[in-house]
């Protein structure tokens, strides 16, 4: 039986990926000049820290230095966490995501932009912003719904932190006593 080279990377990466408590999320062999690039790309709920990606950057040489399975020649490994322009595809990348603004590219053709409230199983708990002052409006789009998603950038958006919930609550609580 034949398995292709990614398959064969995959089967003998994963299991160093998840001994660090990542995720694999992609193994994608390209041509760089005369050499070939390895890009190892790992994922985690709580980010990726770079001294564990430089840990596992020096077992996944070792390993393929033990094997053939980058074959004869030069290559170069880069081990990365994905960018914020990464498609959102697995239900963990949309959890991953919880709380940002997301496009969502429907499979009827229609899009939507709205922040992640909530997801389970089937899908996305979401709100879509209010236009011109309006108050945001809940919804809810079913995984086997999405065709496509990215997660939007925002440059301006104010964090609600505890300090403001502290004071909406005392605002809330002098405004009952008067």
């Amino acid at each position: 039986m034949s398995t292709t080279q990614s398959e064969r990377l995959r089967g003998l990466l994963e299991p160093l990926v998840a001994k660090t408590g990542l995720d694999l999320e992609e193994i994608k062999v390209t041509a760089a000049g005369k050499r070939r690039q390895l890009m190892v790309v790992v994922d985690a709920d709580d980010g990726v820290e770079l001294d564990t990606v430089a840990e596992l950057s020096r077992e996944i040489s070792k390993a393929l230095d033990e094997t053939d399975a980058m074959g004869a020649g030069e290559y170069v490994l880069e081990v990365t966490s994905p960018g914020v322009d990464r498609p959102l595809t697995e239900p963990r990348h949309f959890r991953r995501n919880e709380g940002r603004l997301v496009k969502l590219t429907l499979r009827d053709g229609g899009e939507l932009v709205a922040r992640i409230v909530a997801l389970d199983d089937e899908g996305l708990d979401l709100e879509v912003p209010g236009v011109k002052g309006r108050k945001p409006k809940p919804a809810r789009a079913a995984f086997a719904d999405i065709a496509k998603a990215r997660v939007e950038i925002e440059f301006s958006r104010k964090e609600k932190n505890e300090d403001d919930d502290a004071a909406d609550i005392a605002g809330d609580e002098s405004t009952e006593e008067a």
